[in-house]
């Protein structure tokens, strides 16, 4: 599990003083965590101790184990004939807990067995996670291997992913109190809080995460978070993709209609032709032929694509003007066309806010009155999810027959099957926040 030790300290420390304030006679704490797979090294986190007839706790690893980091491997504690027997395998292999309520007779004391010492009176309960929660429901995980070669847990639900460990005052406890009971259902909230961690921890790079494919072992809310934002990116995307194109058509219009109004592309198209005009004598000019390659090919671009005047302002501002600035400043090549340059960049500022124009729209009389203010105005619209109303009177304007372009019914039945999904995406989330409160409370999907 993807958890810092900062945290997981923090968490483990919260459920041993959990335990200890619960049961008066429990007298210390310690957690134990198991893992990965298929090695499931034990290593003992932290340890706590309560001050005698108080309850406070004194936190820490006083005293040398086998356990402290870098702890011990599946092969080190788990049964195996001729070696000790230990509660900690017992507890790994069969998922089950371990009491040990008279200490003399504690066939699995490794000081008992190794130095004929008794232990304390302790009990021991396995923090279990589902399978599915870290793996999927499909994926096959490396099984750890007993010593004869078969692997455990490959017939049951979960996994081990840590041990809790409670001593007690003698002759306190006997298997299957109050006491045990209480810590058996405290280990599944720990459980629980663990594989939360993991998710949050995991989550909080999920862009890197898919990229190095970290996210194959995270349990389902993982994939349902993941999936809303693929789906998100994706429709809304997809959707202002469709919007441009109506953009693009209605600046057609406007060209049509006005051939005498500063064109962006036509703009974009002489200022190419002037910077290939001298491009070829920055070579071996330090940068500069570089920085002009890369300013033909963002003229090119912004050329090509529809883009939002707001957006294309930005493009402008921060791609085209700095490199012709920076070439005008450090090379003489264009010092003839410098003032021509000035002004189409000028131009181009204002001919990029053209299509909102509402004055050129109702001017437009080839058009009927209706179609041109509505299509002027959803042209420009930004697609979010709070403009759901705005996307229907988009497919609606699609309906108009005065509305002539290409592919138009390809286009509509495009924008009606994302706003579909737009629409699925409140449910989605609502389940993965189901996920999400189950996980939490330790109850399952139904009951909630």
């Amino acid at each position: 599990m993807l958890i810092s030790h900062d945290l997981l300290e923090k968490t483990c420390k919260e459920m041993i003083e959990t335990i200890l304030l619960s049961l008066s006679h429990a007298t210390k704490g310690t957690i134990y965590r198991i893992g990965p797979i298929p090695d499931v090294t034990a290593v003992r986190i932290t340890s706590g101790i309560r001050l005698e007839d108080t309850d406070q706790i004194q936190w820490g690893l006083p005293e040398a184990s086998d356990y402290n980091f870098p702890g011990k491997t599946w092969q080190q504690y788990q049964d195996n004939p001729g070696h000790v027997l230990e509660a900690m395998g017992w507890c790994v292999e069969k998922q089950k807990s371990w009491t040990a309520d008279n200490p003399y007779e504690d066939i699995r004391s490794v000081r008992k067995q190794l130095e004929g010492e008794i232990e304390d009176f302790h009990h021991m309960e396995p923090v279990l996670v589902k399978k599915p929660y870290l793996y999927g429901d499909c994926a096959q995980p490396d099984y750890p291997l007993d010593w004869e070669g078969k692997p455990i847990w490959q017939d049951t639900e979960y996994l081990v992913v840590a041990v809790i460990k409670i001593h007690f005052l003698p002759y306190t406890i006997r298997r299957g109190d109050r006491s045990t009971k209480i810590i058996k259902k405290l280990s599944r909230i720990l459980g629980t809080e663990l594989l939360s961690l993991h998710i949050r921890e995991t989550l909080s790079d999920a862009q890197k995460e898919l990229a190095r494919q970290r996210l194959q072992s995270c349990n389902v809310l993982a994939h349902e978070l993941r999936n809303t934002l693929i789906k998100l990116g994706f429709i809304f995307s997809a959707i202002n993709a469709e919007i441009s194109f109506l953009r693009e058509q209605w600046e057609k219009q406007l060209e049509k209609a006005f051939p005498e109004l500063d064109n962006k592309n036509a703009i974009l198209a002489r200022l190419n032709d002037l910077l290939s005009l001298h491009l070829g004598d920055l070579n071996g000019k330090g940068n500069l032929g570089k920085i002009g390659e890369v300013l033909l090919s963002e003229q090119t671009e912004m050329a090509n694509l529809a883009l939002m005047p707001s957006l294309g302002e930005k493009w402008l501002n921060n791609k085209i003007l700095p490199k012709w600035q920076r070439l005008l400043l450090e090379s003489h090549s264009w010092k003839q066309e410098t003032e021509e340059i000035q002004r189409l960049l000028a131009r181009l500022g204002k001919a990029i806010w053209v299509g909102m124009d509402q004055n050129l729209a109702l001017q437009m009389d080839h058009l009927p009155l209706d179609l041109r203010l509505k299509w002027s105005q959803l042209a420009y619209t930004d697609f979010s999810v709070d403009k759901l109303v705005k996307l229907e009177e988009i497919i609606k304007l699609l309906d108009h027959p005065a509305l002539d372009i290409p592919h138009k019914q390809q286009t509509k039945k495009v924008l009606s099957s994302l706003k579909a999904l737009v629409e699925m995406i409140p449910e989605v989330e609502e389940r993965a926040n189901r996920i999400i409160h189950s996980l939490k409370n330790g109850c399952s999907m139904e009951a909630s």
